[in-house]
């Protein structure tokens, strides 16, 4: 059986994005950003298909990056946020990132759950901060060891259900970003069949929630050639990897091919031919 992206249904977006940690200084920050939007201004067919690009660079190059990115189909994301207005020296208020021009926030990435000693709490409450701010919560989410499928998505949906604290009609305005942490930083994504097998039995678990809406993106050493081995999944989170734009440009083409033929096997016009609806502002951005 050839393999889909998504929930298996044409209203399926793919959402190809990337974060640049602190890899990149602030000079070589604004140059990759130029890159990679031109990366995408020569595939104009994104503007109107089902292809979601974002990127997430630093902190301090937000403004300048909403500035690069004005005009393009790329969406802004921050990488962090913090969990309130008010006295917290040395956070970001996510209503500060929404007058940047964010339109997506990571939270609860691995690594800041080891080494910043976030807790479930605070990423329920981040969870929420963001979406009250209107902004999309990015939840990082994944399973510290090397395991069974069965055991991963179990751990996963635990995780979600933690940060939405029950309230499962909050998913329908958040994104989950599935990063295995004994993926993250080696030199091979997880093996495609294990992948797909987690985030099947995720969406099943999340279905008897009444949870059926929810994309679902790969994240931990993702690369070009990975996507259209996967099953299920709603697009790839990229990290160094893309930080060679042309890589960035390559899943972005694996990502339409994928589009297209899933459009085509069910009767609807190839990407680039219509137009999209309008979006409510406070839905997730590819809704």
């Amino acid at each position: 059986m050839q393999q889909r992206p998504g929930s298996q249904t044409a209203s399926t977006r793919i959402l190809v994005g990337v974060s640049t940690k602190m890899y990149l200084g602030y000079r070589d920050s604004l140059d990759w950003l130029e890159r990679l939007r031109h990366e995408v201004d020569t595939r104009p067919a994104l503007a109107a298909g089902r292809v979601v690009p974002f990127v997430i660079p630093s902190f301090p190059v937000l403004p300048a990056a909403a500035r690069l990115l004005a005009g393009s189909p790329v969406l802004l994301g921050a990488q962090n946020c913090g969990w309130a207005d008010g006295p917290w020296t040395g956070e970001v208020a996510p209503s500060m990132l929404a007058e940047l021009g964010v339109r997506i926030v990571e939270i609860g990435h691995a690594e800041r759950r080891r080494h910043f000693n976030e807790d479930e709490a605070m990423v329920s409450l981040k969870v929420r901060a963001a979406d009250d701010a209107g902004l999309t919560p990015l939840l990082c989410v994944g399973e510290p060891d090397s395991g069974q499928p069965a055991g991963a998505a179990d751990f996963v949906y635990r995780q979600i259900e933690s940060a939405v604290d029950g309230d499962w009609e909050l998913t329908g305005r958040l994104t989950i970003a599935y990063e295995p942490v004994w993926a993250i930083g080696t030199a091979e994504p997880a093996a495609a069949a294990y992948v797909s097998d987690v985030v099947q039995r995720l969406r099943t678990q999340l279905a008897l929630a009444g949870v059926r809406e929810l994309p679902v993106i790969y994240g931990g050493s993702a690369k070009p050639g990975l996507l259209p081995t996967l099953d299920g999944v709603s697009g790839l989170f990229l990290g160094r990897f893309a930080h060679d734009p042309a890589n960035f440009g390559a899943v972005l083409d694996e990502a339409f091919r994928l589009d297209n033929a899933l459009l085509l096997d069910e009767g609807f016009p190839a990407a680039g031919t219509a137009t999209d609806t309008a979006m409510d502002g406070h839905a997730p951005p590819w809704s």
